[in-house]
């Protein structure tokens, strides 16, 4: 007998279960379901986002532009840090469980439906759900973040896309995409249309070139935004004022509501993608109002007076992470409390952290879940580095707990590390304040 799937709980529950009984498709397997579901949101405006870091900075900065605009938009993007159904934003609001099962039921109808054995991965599952929502409430733009990777990422067998953006390259998930950067580049660049204008940092000059030629071959529009185009960057306590230039405009002041400076890259692009579009309703004084308007969790957040939360889950992040600290003015002592995940490449993550010199005390703890790095190897990797106090803990209560109380007046606090550590602290404040 089928299961009916009654609650939105049994929904997650069956989601979380797929990686045991599921691989992934070929994407003729995922075309096929989209066109089964009849291809919901294929008519939309599309803007299709893929890089290493800062997707889901850029979506959320392109987001907050399209409402301040008033034009309704969807959402979807990934992981989650709570809830599963942080992926799916409707003009700025997060979905209701009852939107959520009723998109995961209409998935899994068609599924039954489908004559193939080929059953969705939990990716796919989630980004044909959010096409589903989108369709629903008839959003005129959807700003669409692939999974991992672009050529073969789920989101790309949507053919129509009115822009594309590539966010920085680096070195994550090398055992699909590649080994190198120009490999990744490859990777990620596969989600360009001809036709279709496509806007990336320019400061690599290996991804440069490799971004160049995937346009020139598909016949893809370039829009690349070079160091030169942001200028007169000014840091303040909590905001960065910077200015950009616009493809129609010369120089434009804009302010990010963060101390994030990897931030401003973020913003530059969604701006210049923004602008590409060409629609009226997206002008100047909407985009600056917008864009400082704009907030992703989990990105140099500060979750308690001078504590910040930044998910910096690569080499390419905890170096953008470092810099940022740099720039921060700390009258006492630097707090770091850290923990990731095994697949990530954390020996040269701990060299990075403890030969900065930024830090006076480095927390370390375990994650939960079947991805952690055991404590006992996550200390290993900090061990043969001196020159700060070293503590470990076996729950992140207990540390988060040791490490307010060891923070003093004119300390700055940093939790860093993996997605899911952000997500794990999230869930403890919100537990500690419902309590």
């Amino acid at each position: 007998m089928e299961e009916t799937f009654e609650t939105y709980g049994a929904a997650v529950d069956y989601i979380n279960a797929t990686p045991k009984f599921t691989t992934k498709n070929s994407r003729e397997d995922t075309a096929r379901l989209w066109e089964r579901l009849g291809y919901p949101a294929k008519n939309r405006k599309i803007l299709h986002i893929a890089g290493t870091n800062g997707k889901g900075s850029v979506c959320a900065y392109l987001c907050a532009v399209l409402r301040r605009a008033g034009i309704s938009c969807g959402m979807f993007t990934s992981p989650h840090l709570v809830t599963m159904r942080e992926r799916f934003v409707i003009n700025g609001e997060m979905v209701s469980e009852e939107d959520f099962l009723y998109a995961f039921r209409e998935v899994m109808k068609s599924v039954r439906e489908m004559e193939v054995s080929a059953h969705p991965t939990f990716f796919e599952l989630l980004f044909f759900m959010a096409m589903v929502l989108f369709e629903k409430y008839g959003v005129e733009y959807v700003v669409l973040e692939t999974g991992l990777g672009g050529r073969l990422d789920a989101t790309n067998v949507v053919e129509e896309k009115k822009l594309c953006i590539l966010t920085s390259i680096g070195y994550d998930h090398m055992e699909y995409l590649g080994e190198t950067l120009p490999q990744i580049a490859w990777e990620k660049a596969g989600i360009m249309r001809p036709g279709v204008p496509v806007v990336y940092p320019d400061r690599q000059a290996e991804v440069t070139r490799v971004i160049e030629e995937c346009a020139k071959k598909c016949g893809a529009k370039t829009f690349p935004v070079g160091k030169a185009a942001i200028k007169e960057v000014k840091i303040r306590h909590k905001t960065i004022d910077f200015s950009l230039h616009l493809l129609y405009y010369d120089y434009i002041g804009f302010t990010v509501s963060t101390s994030a400076l990897y931030q401003v890259e973020n913003a530059s692009l969604a701006a210049s993608a923004l602008t590409l579009l060409q629609d009226g309703r997206i002008t100047v004084p909407v985009m600056q109002e917008g864009i400082r308007e704009a907030f992703w969790e989990g990105r140099m957040e500060e979750i308690l007076p001078s504590v910040y939360l930044d998910g910096a889950h690569n080499t390419d992040g905890i170096q953008a992470f470092l810099e940022t600290v740099r720039q921060h003015p700390c009258t006492g002592r630097r707090l770091l409390l850290y923990s990731t995940v095994r697949d990530k490449q954390y020996a040269r993550t701990a060299a990075m952290l403890a030969q900065a010199g930024l830090f006076d005390e480095i927390c370390l703890v375990a994650l939960q879940g079947e991805r952690a790095l055991p404590l006992a190897q996550l200390t290993d990797s900090f061990r043969q580095y001196t020159g700060f106090d070293r503590k470990t803990y076996e729950t992140l209560e207990e540390a988060f707990a040791e490490l307010l109380l060891h923070k003093n007046d004119g300390d700055e606090a940093y939790i860093v590390g993996s997605l899911y550590l952000v997500g794990e602290v999230k869930a403890l404040l919100r537990r500690q304040n419902d309590d």
